[in-house]
This record gives structure tokens, C-alpha cells and sequence, in this order.
């Protein structure tokens, strides 16, 4: 059974037999089709249905043919809704008209009486086009919404130690390049946020930012993920998709956790880099891209060369640059700064405006070994504010374990809990964060260790 298509199509039309022979054809592709015999009534179905697609009559007075009719309310209807597509029905094919039509906004020019092969053909090219235009659309808004975020929340990098002063340096370099860089710290240390920042700082800044998590793409998706499908290239490809190639055009895509790539996975994206084109799956056309690419790992690539389990070859594409983020148990003087930063979001966030750390509170903060990097530092003064009971937070309120600066933990307990959460933190410490590494040592899943980082908020 042919899986429809969820698309909204309404078709206008002052003859019943018109109306009646479109919806029997379409009701076979489309989830839902829409009839009007006049369209005075547009506005009234408008107002309550998401249209995607709009299959309009040019003339709907008796004796009048020369498409004004269909012209006046193309024009109608795209300064209602502009994203809506418009395909203008007609018996009467002038060239002139169609031209006409098609300068004004519409979609394409449809001849009755029609083959079905043709009319199917059109309706599904400006289906196609309507869902690539939202896509474009929907990225170009959460592209917008993400950029006022991050100035209201700060799009700054924090932190005033030497280390970062470095980084910092280094980011404006080459942010105004386009070259390939490699984002590499331990699970936790903000390299997504570099990415941003690097993103934020480039030419390339009013383009798309495209995060993608290699670790959470299966090999099977891979391809179609990155470089998109044809329609019916595969029993779950029911419409053409554009890979994340396609949609980072003349933005960023960032590339998280890139050492989860199989050797064969590893390949393939070689190929794409090095041709600059990526191919969509059941079609042979060879698309170019222009986007920016940025990597980050918690791995350490060069011993993974060694052991022969990553291509030496795509090391030294994807490492043109490369940053190393600190982990923050070695720039503690940092710390107090992320501290007040999170306890301005998070006061905020809860209500508790006046909401300030003590002394002590501090000092716990400061003498932390912080094997979770800034995630566990968010997390710890997201829960020092809701359990706050007066004004201030107090060093009982984050429920700290003890750790040295070198991350190493007391087992001096025979509590449960607090055994477990010792247990992940020297397996992390141990692996340099690496989750694959550290949740075998654990004995469980990726997931059951990610379930367990968010238990104990590291």
C-alpha cells in the first residue's frame, strides 16, 4: 500500500467535473484534498487550513477567457500567504498568459483537459519545491532565534584565564577563513559552543548553522542524512530529501563526535570533502556544496591512526586547525565566572532573582575537580538554586563528590549512590570522557551511561 503523502492541497474550480476528476486523482498521493467552486471563499479556508499547494482556474465568469480572473486572486493569494505554491489551471494554453502567470508568482501552468501523468508530474514538483522553500525557511528562523538567544543570553566565550585568552586569539584567526577545523577536549569542555563561535565570527554568519551528532546517526541513515535521497530509492524514501550537505549551503556544518565513524562511514565522507559534491542516494547527479565544515571529538584521533580504526587521510583534511579546549579543572580560574554566570540564568530561571553564593559555597566550587567540565558546573548551580531554601547557597546544596583537581575520587564510602557516581567519574577520567570507551569499562551501554551522567548531573 502506497504510503500518502501528509500535504494539504486545495484544488478551485467553477466545474464539478473539474473538482471531482482532480480529487479522484490526487486522494491516491495526498493525505488531504480541498474543493472550491468559488473562490471568493479562499480567504474563509485560509483562515483555518494549512494549504501547501493551490490548483487554481484562470477563469470563472461564463464567456470570459482571458485569465485575468485567476491572475487577480494568484495576487490574492500570495499577499495572504506567499510560501503557499500556485499552480494556474487553463483550457485556453497562450504562452503569453502562462509567461504572465508565472512572473507573478505562480508555480507552473497546467492545460485542460490534462494527462494524469503530467498533472501528477507538477503537483509533486511543487510539492517538492513548497517543502524545500519551509525548509529553508524554518532554518533561516531557528538560524535567527538562535543568533538573538545566544546575544540576549551571552555569545561571548567565558572565562579570563590564559588559556582561553589564547583560544580566543586563535578562534578570530580563523573564523575568517574557511578552513577545516578540528575542535578537540573532553566530554563536557564547550566544543559545540566554539563551533558557534567560530560560526558567529565568519563571513558565513547570516548562513545556517548545522549541528550534526555523527554518534547518534546508525550506518544505515548515514548517507541519507548527510548527502539526502531520491524518492523510492529506498521502501522508507517516500519524497525527495536534502542531505545536511545541501541545507548548510553557504553556512556551517559542524560535525560532532566524527571518531564514531565506522572505517567504511569514514570513506565516504573523505570522498565528499575531497570533491566538494555529494550525490543523493538513487541519483546519480553529483550536487556541489559551499559550506563551511567544522569537527569536534573527545578522542584522541592520532592514537585511533595508530590502531589503524581511523583514516589517516581524512585526519589531515578534517585538522587543517586545530583547537584544543582545556578542561576546566585546568583553568580554575575560571570557575568563578561560570558559577555567576549560570547562577544569573538559573536564579532567573526560578524565580530566586537575589539569589547569591556564600564564601564557602564558593570555595567548594573552586576546589572541585570537575571531571564533567562546564556541563557538571551547569548543572551543580542548577541544583544549588532550586534547593536553596534562603538567600544564599551553601556548599550542602550542590551535593558535591569529592574530587582532587586531578579528578581522582574518594571511595571512602559504603553509600550506594554516591559509589556509582564515583564509579562513572573514574571511568570518564580514566577515558579522557570518551562515553564508548568509558561505558565498556563500565560494562553498559552509551545510553545507560549518558542516563547515569544526568542522574548524577556530571
Amino acid at each position: 500500500m502506497r504510503t500518502k503523502d501528509k500535504s494539504t492541497l486545495l484544488v478551485i474550480d467553477d466545474d464539478e467535473d473539474v473538482l471531482l476528476s482532480a480529487k479522484m486523482l490526487l486522494k491516491g498521493h495526498y493525505e488531504r484534498i480541498l474543493t472550491l467552486e468559488d473562490p471568493k471563499q479562499l480567504n474563509q479556508v485560509l483562515s483555518t487550513e494549512a494549504v501547501d499547494l493551490i490548483l487554481l482556474d484562470m477563469n470563472y465568469r461564463l464567456g470570459i477567457n482571458d485569465g485575468k480572473e485567476g491572475l487577480y486572486w494568484l495576487e490574492h493569494i500570495r499577499s495572504i500567504n506567499p510560501g503557499i505554491v500556485v499552480i494556474l489551471m487553463t483550457a485556453y494554453g497562450e504562452v503569453e498568459l502562462a509567461v504572465n502567470a508565472i512572473k507573478k508568482g505562480a508555480f507552473d501552468f497546467i492545460l485542460k483537459p490534462w494527462t494524469n501523468e503530467k498533472f501528477l508530474a507538477t503537483v509533486q514538483a511543487g510539492i517538492r519545491f513548497a517543502k524545500s522553500d519551509k525548509t529553508a525557511s524554518r532554518l533561516k528562523f531557528e538560524n535567527e532565534a538562535l543568533r538573538k538567544q545566544e546575544e540576549t543570553e551571552r555569545s561571548t566565550v567565558i572565562g579570563t584565564s590564559d588559556q582561553i585568552k589564547d583560544l580566543i586569539k586563535l578562534i578570530e584567526k580563523v573564523s575568517q577563513t574557511d578552513a577545516s577545523v578540528l575542535i578537540l577536549g573532553e566530554n563536557g569542555t564547550g566544543k559545540q559552543h566554539f563551533a558557534r563561535q567560530i560560526h558567529q565570527r565568519s563571513a558565513r554568519s547570516d548562513g545556517p548553522f548545522i549541528h550534526v551528532d555523527l554518534g547518534a546517526i546508525t550506518e544505515t541513515l548515514f548517507e541519507s542524512e548527510l548527502f539526502g535521497h531520491k524518492r523510492g530509492s529506498f521502501t522508507d524514501a517516500i519524497e525527495d530529501k536534502p542531505g545536511l550537505f545541501e541545507l548548510a549551503q553557504h553556512g556551517t556544518l559542524f560535525l560532532d563526535e566524527v571518531a564514531n565513524l565506522s572505517y567504511k562511514l569514514q570513506a565516504k565522507l573523505l570522498t565528499a570533502l575531497q570533491e566538494k559534491k555529494t550525490s543523493r542516494i538513487g541519483e546519480g547527479k553529483q550536487r556541489p556544496f559551499d559550506s563551511r565544515l567544522l569537527f569536534a571529538t573527545n578522542a584522541n584521533l592520532y592514537e585511533m591512526v595508530e590502531e589503524g580504526s581511523f583514516r589517516q587521510d581524512l585526519l589531515f583534511r578534517i585538522n587543517t586547525v586545530e583547537l584544543q579546549i582545556p578542561p576546566l579543572r585546568e583553568r580554575l580560574a575560571d570557575v568563578k565566572e561560570f558559577a555567576e554566570h549560570f547562577l544569573h540564568i538559573y536564579s532567573e530561571r526560578y524565580g530566586k532573582p537575589h539569589l547569591k553564593l556564600s564564601a564557602e559555597a564558593m570555595d567548594s566550587l573552586v576546589t572541585h575537580g570537575w571531571p564533567g567540565n562546564i556541563r557538571e558546573i551547569q548543572h551543580t548551580i542548577e541544583r544549588g538554586v532550586i534547593m536553596a531554601e534562603g538567600s544564599t547557597i551553601e556548599p550542602a546544596d550542590f551535593s558535591l563528590t569529592k574530587t582532587s583537581k586531578k579528578g581522582d575520587t574518594d571511595l571512602d564510602t559504603l553509600n550506594l549512590h554516591e559509589l556509582e557516581k564515583m564509579l562513572v567519574l573514574k571511568a570518564l577520567e580514566k577515558h579522557n570522557s570518551n562515553i564508548s570507551k568509558a561505558a565498556k569499562e563500565l560494562g553498559i551501554t552509551r545510553a545507560a551511561l549518558y542516563r547515569r551522567m544526568e542522574k548524577f548531573n556530571i
